[in-house]
This record gives C-alpha cells, structure tokens and sequence, in this order.
C-alpha cells in the first residue's frame, strides 16, 4: 500500500475511500479497499490505498485512541508511506476529544512533525476560511451541528475547538497564503512555530494545493476532501488510469435502513415516503423489546420490490426527550444492535442491496455484513451523490451496499442509490 487511513467512522470511509479511488485528471486514482475494522490478516497486495473504518467518534477516548493506533499499525504493517487521520467534513467532536487526542497519539507514534488539520470539502459545502468552519455558508454552529445528539458543535472556530482538546498550540495557514499555491504552503508550515495547525480552504483548488504541499508529510488529518491530490503524488508519470473496481451491477431483494437524525436525512426520508413504503421505529418500543428484529424483517418481507425504508430518525428535540428518558448510551446500543442485526438477517436471507444512513448506524450494519459474508474488504464502485460510493462486499456472491452521511446526498438519495446498485452506473 501506499497511503493508509484510519477514519473514526463508516460512512466517512466511504467518503475518502471514493475520493482516493477516482483521484483526479489526468492521473486518477489509487485502487482503494474499505475494511470494517482493524484486519487479522494482510491486505492483498494489489491494494494502493486502505481505509480502515473505525467507530472511534464517539468511544471513550481511550478506547479511541487504542483503535487507531491499532488501525495505523497494521497499515505500517502493509508498507503504507503516508497514512491520514480521517474525521468528519464538520469536525465532530467534543471539547474533550476524540480528534485531538488520536491526532497526538499518532503524531507520536510516526513521530511526526506539523500536521495539518484541514476538514474542508468545497463540493459538499465545507469550507475553511481564516480558521472557521462553514457549512453551506453558514458557521458551524448556526448550520443544525449545534443540535448534533451527540457531538453538538457549539463553536465554528476550530483552532479554538481544537486546542480544547489537546496541550499542543494549534496554529493556522489562511487562505491568502493557500491561493499562493503549494510552494507558499509548504514555507508558511516550516516556518510555523506549532506543531497541529489549521489548514484553510474553499475550493477544490485550495485542496489540490495542499495535496502538493503535503507530499512529504507522514501524518495528514481531515475530511476526504483533503485526499483529493494525494494519489497524483504517487502516480506522476504513469499511464492514467481509473482506480476504481469495475462495477456491472447487482439485482436482487432490497432493503433502507437509516438510523441518522440529521436535517437531510429527514428531508430524504420525506421524499422517499411519498412513493415507497416506509417504517418509522418507535425507539420506547425497540428499548421495552415490542419492536423486534423481525418486527423490521416483516415490514421488508411485506413490500419486497418496493425499495422499503425502515427508520429511527427523529427532529432534535424528539432525540433529546428520549435520550432523557432511557439514556444516550442505552438508546445507541438498542438501535446499533437492531440494525446490526436486521441486515445480517437481510443478507442471510438472500437480500442483495442495503442502502444505510447514519455513522453509527452503518458502522453496526457494515460490520454485521462483512461478518455475514466472511470478507473483510468493502471494494470502491461508482459514486451515487458525492461522497458516496457504491460498495461490493463479497467475492463468490457479492452484494452491493452504501453508506450515507447523516447530510450528506440528494432529496432523492435513497432511490438513487438503489438505481445504481442495480445498473452500475
């Protein structure tokens, strides 16, 4: 391998894991793998890039920590010459971790020296400006991230949210100096006085800039966005080429599951529910045991055909009343488990495309598949929405899967994706 990541979620994986496979004009991309988790064995040696995907968001920061540096030594493992800390487009995160804290316990492992921090990505709304996060043009903290159920982000400067969670000062290369390009980039790091420092960036250009800059580096965080020149500086001088795995299309049984809360999930939900059966989970009931695995398993069975959707989410006051009631913890591990279950059950039963929303939710569903089938490696299929892949999971009888961000896709995302799965384009 050439480049390993460790991201804290599923869906974000996904995310980085499309980006590194289609690269961009005229090189393309690296043949990428997605792995649930930390592999037992080695990775095949075809593979150029590997995302490790993680539940670590969320973990309790030393469960976090032991994770990722888990993830980053099997990586080390496969020959990787870069390796990348990959989190949210939206930073994520508490005051007191998880991304400072990993971020230093890989700096210290590779014993590397400035290590940008740059969650942009301009083709999803995601910017940096003078050390702000935006989303679609709002500040973080006024775009509905405020009201996250589980990282609620309260602060859009993430220089200051950062240096919450960790000892080391965190510095920033703005944006005046990205637009110099990669060579003003790279000064402007030498010189800088900190350790961790905030990269800035609003457009593709920014980050094609950066991944120039950043050609040496040993440690890279951020979201997806800042992967997208990587791959050119592995494949300078070689033929171009499509790193993707041909996809042709998978037909068969097909099943929803979202479990994310988020504004955009809702909305496409919404859309769906107009011309497709669809299931709203009543989570006091899944926490008393009346609503079941094979309460889900009905509701499939009875619209097979029908692209059925089967859903857990709720507005953020909805989320809060019911955390209150039975506890944040307890909650997430009922719905995790169901869902889990619900699509190892799915697979079993012949079903060949899952469409899932939510980070924890496809963290749960996308292990459970992988187990079912006995394959560790999720390959890279054609993008649905951006930052959205489709996923082949299995070799002999493969089934085709997605991962969706809570805010991430179209309104009419959930359709789409089936579409896809089937066509292969």
């Amino acid at each position: 391998m050439k480049i390993g990541v460790i991201a804290d979620d599923f869906t974000g994986a996904s995310d980085i894991a499309n980006t590194l496979a289609k690269g961009v004009e005229p090189e393309g991309g690296l043949k990428t793998a997605q792995f649930p988790g930390t592999p037992d064995l080695p990775a095949d040696e075809e593979i150029e890039a590997g995302v490790v995907s993680l539940k670590s968001r969320t973990a309790p920061v030393e469960e976090a920590v032991a994770d990722s540096l888990s993830a980053l030594r099997w990586l080390a493992d496969q020959g990787c010459q870069q390796f990348i800390f990959k989190y949210c487009s939206t930073f994520d995160s508490t005051t007191e971790g998880n991304i400072g804290p990993v971020a230093e316990a890989l700096v210290n492992e590779l014993s590397a020296q400035k290590v940008v921090f740059c969650p942009a990505f301009p083709t999803t709304g995601r910017t940096v400006f003078h050390g702000h996060l935006f989303v679609l043009g709002k500040l973080l903290n006024e775009s509905g991230m405020e009201n996250h159920p589980l990282t609620p982000m309260t602060d859009a400067n993430i220089r200051r949210w950062l240096h919450y969670q960790t000892e080391e000062a965190v510095g920033l290369v703005p944006i005046d100096t990205v637009k110099q390009g990669s060579e003003a980039i790279a000064a402007a790091l030498q010189k800088a006085d900190e350790r961790f420092v905030i990269g800035d960036a609003i457009s593709d250009e920014d980050l094609l800039a950066w991944g120039e800059a950043l050609n040496d580096a040993k440690l890279i965080t951020g979201g997806s966005g800042i992967a997208l020149g990587l791959p050119r500086n592995f494949l300078r001088g070689t033929s171009p080429k499509s790193a993707g795995s041909v996809f042709t299309g998978i037909a068969g049984p097909a099943a929803i599951l979202a479990g994310s809360c988020s504004g955009a999930t809702r909305r496409q939900i919404d859309v769906h529910a107009k011309s497709h059966p669809t299931f709203a989970i009543d989570v006091p009931g899944v926490m008393s045991g009346d609503v079941t695995m094979q309460t889900l398993l009905d509701f499939f069975e009875a619209h097979l055909g029908r692209a059925p959707l089967a859903y857990s989410s709720g507005s953020p006051d909805d989320v809060r009343a019911i955390q209150g009631q039975f506890g944040q913890e307890a909650v997430a591990e009922k719905l995790d488990n169901l869902f889990a279950d619900t699509a190892r059950e799915l697979v079993q039963k012949g079903y060949k495309r899952l469409v899932v929303a939510g980070g924890e939710t496809s963290g749960a569903v996308a292990k459970a598949v992988s187990e079912a089938l006995g394959s560790p490696a999720m390959s890279i299929g054609p993008e649905i929405d951006s930052g959205v892949p489709v996923l082949s999971v299995g070799k002999s009888e493969p089934i085709a899967l997605a991962l969706k961000s809570g805010n991430f896709g179209a309104p009419d995302f959930f359709s789409k994706a089936l579409r896809m799965m089937e066509a292969g384009k």
